[in-house]
This record gives C-alpha cells, sequence and structure tokens, in this order.
C-alpha cells in the first residue's frame, strides 16, 4: 500500500477514486504504562514513554486506514491527513483520513 500526504504521486496515474478512508486510535492509558511513581516526575522518562505511545497509536491507526483501504481494493492512499491529540488526562487519539485510489 502506498500512502501519501499530496493528491497525486509521482510518475504515477490514478485511474479511479474509490472514496475516503480513514483510521482512528485512541489509547487513554500510555503515560502511565510502566512507569513508577518516582518516575512520573522525572520528565525525560516521562516524555520518553509519551513518544513511545504516540509512536506506538500512530502504527496503529496506519495499519487501520490501510485494512480500510484494503478492503475497497485500492493500491494507494492519497492526500493523508494526520491528525492527533494529547489531553491532560493522559490520553492519546490519532486519527487519519485519506483518499483510497486505484492506480494504473
Amino acid at each position: 500500500m502506498i500512502f501519501s500526504t499530496t493528491p497525486t504521486l509521482q510518475n504515477r496515474e490514478i485511474s479511479e477514486y474509490l472514496g475516503l478512508v480513514c483510521g482512528m486510535t485512541y489509547n487513554i492509558n500510555y503515560s502511565y504504562k510502566g512507569t513508577s511513581f518516582k518516575d512520573m516526575f522525572n520528565m525525560k522518562k516521562y516524555y520518553s514513554k509519551i513518544e513511545a505511545a504516540i509512536e506506538e497509536v500512530k502504527e496503529t491507526t496506519f495499519q487501520k486506514l490501510s485494512d480500510n483501504a484494503e478492503k475497497l481494493q485500492a493500491d494507494a492512499v492519497v492526500g493523508i491527513n494526520v491528525d492527533m491529540e494529547i489531553s491532560a488526562g493522559g490520553a492519546v487519539m490519532v486519527s487519519i483520513t485519506g483518499t483510497a485510489v486505484k492506480l494504473k
């Protein structure tokens, strides 16, 4: 599966637009997973955990996007937009949308 944030692919021609596809993942327990009480106040470790959690949620979301595009028998997803939200309460939400297309 080819993913692109642009509406076209270089050296490839789009033959059919199949529709909008999306993937969304929400994780509320990322920041405290495997973190001791003492480590919660170590900002370097805290932000390292947040970074790892965001990466995990993002990868899961891209997999959901890919699965939804495959259901439409798409070759690629173009015009991808990634939205990410991190709440003060410790939740990470990633939403990815794009247009599923067939290539010539």
